[in-house]
């Protein structure tokens, strides 16, 4: 046994991570390369080692051995064989499959023990029409999308090296001064970034996701690697906002004129050289059971790449429709690779491995991002919903705590600490935004603000005509407030690791004078609330953020206006 030792490897690949070890945060950094975490209790943080986030690891250089020694450097006691066992063998399956075309057939290509393996599997030997050799197997013309999908969900990752088409070509380059007049050129991480999913002539160019914070310009990677290619370009987004604020962006900064950039939306369906559309356009549909409207828009041009904004908000019917796009290269941008839906396999083997990954801490280092400061502060519930909480079932438990109203007050003195600065208040239930809005004489954007409303109230904050913003899940998307110093969270979507970053992230865009924001998270004491706060929380406590925790009292009094002194 070492003593210092921060972490125990269990031999299912559970590792725990020991927070008040001094060699924890040096531990920590090397988890997070390979493994993910699962939960929180106490000082205790679990983590869970995969065949999808040990491929993420040797996707960034790193070898089954590493991970091995590096376990072994950070245990307090011996890792255990099995779990030793199933990181070499993962290891060893990685870049031992290989997909490659000629004369326009598709073949697969690999390890014989491998194969001979993966022949006994019904579901992959569906997509195979001859077997050539023991090494390489002929495959149905339709498959390549989707026998990476089965052959990731088998546990073999296969490096696609079929290529892809050009598409339709479209001439446009980046511009050294924009038409807003400022001067305009690439950041070295940008630089990096397109490099690394171009990579010409390299074999795992071309598809791939590149992972960058909240206000780090991703979608100027996504302009660059289109001015790169040259070619006719599909954009998904997110929401219609962030697809005209791509928009916006393509024409500010490429060569590219207005009538070759076209939304497609609800109000307007325009299939130009450069298409932006919605993910929530794409699966609109008459009846559950009926066929979805508009996805035939990725056949309506020669496509030469497909970017996924947000890629990991991708909705189930756009995966199935990815499989069968195999040809063209596809970009995905986000800020985290988490899903809570158990879809990360997925989007590995239909948009592409993690080509270019930047961690939160390192943008702040650089200052392309603002340093922001965390706090969960916890609140009695209030007298009034004691009996209602007790009596109620687990998921109205939850909304109880998150709706409570001594929250409130809380609300009015952060606000009063933070007066001069640009605020975001978030939540999660209609009724209690509402309630807050009114109380604080503030205005409150939810799903339901047509869209000239919204345009309006993002133009007014971001202007500082008003400085409180009463916001619904609608913040947790790609919106443009680079003003907002300050966010307030009330209630969330249960433990969305996913949400709790979106929400931190309209923080981050860099802030004139001391590029600094404050997150704070209200949670009611004692409830249900406390332990999806803390699985909420994970994401960013991987990535080197700390929350400090403040009682209600502490948050009314002495405590927050140190805190809001020192950030």
């Amino acid at each position: 046994m070492k003593t210092e030792g921060a972490i125990i490897v269990q031999s299912d690949l559970t590792v725990l991570l020991d927070e008040r070890s001094l060699s924890a945060h040096a531990a920590r950094e090397q988890l997070h390369r390979f493994a993910e975490a699962r939960k929180r209790a106490g000082t205790i943080h679990t983590y869970r080692i995969t065949p999808m986030t040990l491929w993420h690891a040797l996707d960034e250089g790193w070898t089954g051995e590493q991970v091995v020694e590096a376990l072994k450097t950070h245990a307090k006691y011996d890792v255990p064989l099995q779990a030793e066992g199933f990181i070499r063998l993962w290891a060893s399956r990685y870049g031992k499959l290989r997909l490659y075309a000629e004369d326009a057939v598709l073949f697969l290509n690999g390890d014989a023990d491998i194969l001979e393996s993966l022949g006994r599997i019904p579901s992959v030997m569906a997509w195979v029409q001859t077997v050539r050799s023991p090494e390489i197997w002929q495959l149905a013309p339709d498959c390549r999308g989707l026998l990476k999908q089965e052959l990731a969900k088998q546990g073999y990752p296969v490096m696609d090296q079929a290529g892809y088409h050009a598409g339709e070509s479209l001439s446009l380059r980046l511009r050294e001064q924009t038409v807003r007049g400022t001067l305009f050129a690439l950041r070295d991480y940008q630089e990096r970034a397109v490099g690394s999913f171009i990579q010409d002539g390299a074999a795992r160019g071309g598809s791939g996701v590149v992972v960058l914070p909240c206000g780090t310009g991703k979608t100027v990677v996504g302009i660059a690697a289109l001015a790169r290619l040259c070619t006719a370009t599909l954009i998904l987004t997110s929401s219609r906002t962030s697809a005209e604020q791509w928009r916006e962006e393509l024409l500010d900064k490429t060569t590219l004129a207005p009538d070759s950039v076209g939304l497609y939306n609800g109000k307007v369906k325009e299939v130009k050289p450069v298409t932006i559309a919605t993910y929530q356009l794409l699966t609109r549909r008459k009846s559950k059971a009926g066929d979805f409207t508009h996805m035939g828009l990725f056949n309506e041009r020669d496509w030469g790449l497909i970017i996924y904004d947000e890629v990991h908000l991708l909705p189930a019917p756009v995966f199935r429709m990815t499989a069968s796009i195999q040809a063209t290269r596809r970009l995905g941008l986000t800020a985290t690779l988490v899903r809570e839906d158990g879809c990360a396999e997925d989007v590995y083997s239909l948009i592409g491995p993690k080509q270019y990954d930047m961690q939160w801490k390192e943008a702040e280092k650089g200052a392309y991002i603002a340093s922001v400061s965390c706090a969960e502060i916890r609140i009695p519930l209030d007298a009034s919903q004691h009996h209602s909480y007790s009596a109620a079932a687990a998921r109205s438990r939850l909304r109880i705590a998150a709706e409570n109203p001594g929250k409130l007050p809380v609300v009015r003195e952060l606000l009063e600490r933070y007066r001069d600065k640009q605020t975001l208040v978030i939540g999660q239930y209609l009724g209690q935004l509402r309630k807050v809005a009114s109380e604080l004489g503030a205005p409150l954007l939810t799903g339901e603000t047509p869209h000239e409303e919204r345009l309006r109230l993002y133009d007014q904050f971001r202007s500082g005509r008003i400085n409180v913003l009463v916001v619904s899940k609608v913040a947790n998307l790609a919106i443009d407030l680079p003003d907002a110093s300050v966010a307030i969270q009330l209630s969330g979507s249960f433990g969305s690791r996913q949400e709790e970053a979106q929400r931190v992230g309209r923080l981050l865009r860099p802030k004139q004078g001391d590029n600094r924001a404050w997150f704070y998270t209200l949670v009611t004491e004692g409830t249900k609330e406390t332990e999806f706060a803390l699985k909420r929380q994970l994401f960013l406590l991987e990535q080197g953020y700390e929350y400090m925790q403040l009682s209600g009292a502490e948050a009314c009094g002495s405590g927050l206006r140190s805190e809001a002194a020192n950030g």
